[in-house]
C-alpha cells in the first residue's frame, strides 16, 4: 500500500496538557480495538497509514487584485470496502496531518453504520470569513480542479464540513461535471436538493445524536419524559439534537453557542430558540433565568450531556467534575483519551462519535443512492430509513458491549474494525 505517512507505530502520548491529535487519537483507538480482536497484525499496521495523501497549492485572485496561495489537502485513508467517503473544511488550522486522523475516522464511521464506504478528509487552510462569496466560490472551482483526478462518484465523494456547506458542494459538483462534460451530482453529498441533493442531510448527524440518546436513555432504564439534557454547541448537531429530544419529550434544561449558554432547570423551549444556522449567535439573546459559560455547561447536574460543539472539550482536567449519568459525543472527538479512561474508571458511559453522529454519513450515503439512480426519496422515507439503520447500528454496538464486557467506545471500534479487517483479509494484499 502506498502511503505519505511519516509517523509510524504507536503514537507517543501527548503532553500532559495537551490534547491528542486527531492522528494521535485514531491510532490509539485503532490499536485499542485490535487488542480484543484476534486479526492479523499487519492489517492494522496497513490501517495506521493512509492509502494517499494529496497535497495541492490553490492560487485565487482577490477582489483587490492581490493573487492569494492557499494549501490544500485531501486524505484517503482506506477504500476496501468501497468509495473513500469524507467531509471538506475551510478553517485556518487545517493540517494534513488532520486531514489524515479525521480520514481515519470517517472509516471506522462508515464500518460501524454497515455503509459501503472508506474514510477521507480534506480541506484548505483558510479562513472563510475573510472571502467574499465570489472568493469562495473561486477557491472551491479552483480546488476542485487539483483534485479532480482523485475524486468521483465511484473514487473519493466529499461532503460539507467545517466552513463549507451545501452552496460549497454545488460549486464543487458543477466545477468536476464541467470538466467531465455531463451533470455528476454523485461526486459529491451534501448539495442542495435543488441539484440532486437530499432532503434531511442538514439534519441528519443531530437526528441521530437524537436517536441514539433516546436508546442510551432506554437501555439504562431511564423515562425520557423525566430526563434532563444539557448540549454545548448550537448549531447543525446541537440544536437539532436538542429539538428532537424535546419533542419527545426530554427536559432540555440548557444549550450553548460560542458566547456561553443559558439554563432553566424548568426546560428550555428549545423551539424558540435559532439555532446557529438560523441566527449566528443567538442563544444568549434568548431569556433564560440563568446563563452559564461553555465550561460550566458541562459540568451541571443532567441526566444527559451532548457535547455537539468543537473537539477535546471533555479533558482530564474536567472529567472528575463531569456529573451527567451519560454521555452523548455530537461533535467529532469531544473526549480525549484521558478523560475516556476516567469516565470509564467512574463507569460513566460515554456513547462515541462514530456511531452517535453517524447519520450525516449515512443520509450521505443515501443521497448518492439517490444520485446515481436519478430518483429522488421522500423527507418521510429519509428518516425512516435513517432510523432504521441507527438502530441497526445501536443493536450491533450495543451485542459487543454486553459480550465482551468494553467501554462503548471500543465496542465500536470493535465492530468497524472487524468489518474492516474481514474485508481486507478477504480481498488480500496486492504483490
Amino acid at each position: 500500500m502506498a502511503s505519505t505517512s511519516t509517523p509510524h507505530d504507536d503514537e507517543p502520548p501527548a503532553e500532559p496538557n495537551e490534547p491528542e491529535s486527531a492522528l494521535q487519537t485514531a491510532r490509539r483507538q485503532l490499536q485499542h480495538a485490535a487488542d480484543h480482536l484476534d486479526i492479523d497484525p499487519n492489517v492494522v499496521e496497513r490501517l495506521k497509514h493512509p492509502k494517499k495523501v494529496q497535497e495541492v497549492t490553490v492560487p485565487i485572485e482577490r477582489e483587490n487584485g492581490d493573487v492569494e496561495v492557499y494549501t490544500g489537502y485531501r486524505a484517503q485513508h482506506d477504500s476496501v470496502r468501497g468509495p473513500f467517503k469524507g467531509g471538506l473544511r475551510y478553517h485556518p488550522d487545517v493540517t494534513r496531518e488532520e486531514c489524515v486522523g479525521l480520514g481515519m475516522w470517517m472509516t471506522w464511521k462508515c464500518a460501524v453504520m454497515d455503509i459501503p464506504f472508506g474514510g477521507a478528509k480534506g480541506g484548505i487552510a483558510v479562513n472563510p470569513k475573510d472571502l467574499s462569496e465570489g472568493e469562495k466560490e473561486q477557491l472551491t472551482r479552483r480546488f476542485t480542479d487539483e483534485i479532480r483526478s482523485v475524486i468521483g462518484p465511484t473514487k473519493d465523494i466529499p461532503a460539507p464540513d467545517m466552513g463549507t456547506d451545501p452552496q460549497t458542494m454545488a460549486w464543487l459538483m458543477d466545477a468536476y461535471s464541467m470538466q467531465e462534460g455531463e451533470t455528476i451530482p454523485g461526486v459529491v453529498t451534501g448539495k442542495p436538493p435543488i441539484v440532486g441533493g437530499s432532503k434531511g442531510r442538514d439534519a441528519a448527524p443531530g437526528r441521530s445524536v437524537a436517536i441514539i440518546a433516546r436508546e442510551a436513555i432506554d437501555y439504562y432504564d431511564k423515562d425520557i419524559r423525566e430526563t434532563s439534557v444539557a448540549v454545548q454547541g448550537f448549531g447543525s448537531v446541537g440544536a437539532n439534537a436538542a429539538k428532537l429530544l424535546d419533542s419527545w419529550g426530554a427536559n432540555v434544561v440548557a444549550v450553548s453557542d460560542v458566547n456561553g449558554g443559558i439554563y432553566d432547570a424548568n426546560g428550555l423551549d428549545t423551539h424558540s430558540i435559532p439555532s446557529h444556522h438560523e441566527e449566528p449567535e443567538a442563544v444568549m439573546t434568548h431569556e433564560a433565568p440563568q446563563t452559564v459559560t461553555n465550561d460550566d455547561l458541562l459540568e451541571l447536574d443532567v441526566d444527559v450531556l451532548i457535547p455537539a460543539a468543537i473537539g477535546n472539550v471533555l479533558t482530564a482536567g474536567n472529567a472528575d467534575d463531569v456529573t451527567a449519568d451519560i454521555i452523548i459525543e455530537g461533535a467529532n472527538g469531544p473526549t480525549t483519551s484521558a478523560a475516556s479512561e476516567i469516565f470509564a474508571e467512574r463507569d460513566v458511559p460515554v456513547i462515541p462519535d462514530i456511531l452517535a453522529n453517524a447519520g450525516g454519513v449515512t443520509v450521505s450515503y443515501f443521497e448518492w443512492l439517490q444520485d446515481i439512480n436519478r430518483r429522488a426519496w421522500s423527507l418521510e422515507r429519509v428518516h425512516d430509513e435513517l432510523e432504521d439503520e441507527m438502530l441497526a447500528a445501536w443493536q450491533d454496538v450495543r451485542d459487543e458491549y454486553e459480550t465482551r464486557e468494553v467501554t462503548w467506545r471500543d465496542a465500536a471500534y470493535i465492530v468497524a474494525l472487524s468489518r474492516i479487517a474481514e474485508a481486507h483479509e478477504t480481498r488480500g494484499l496486492w504483490p
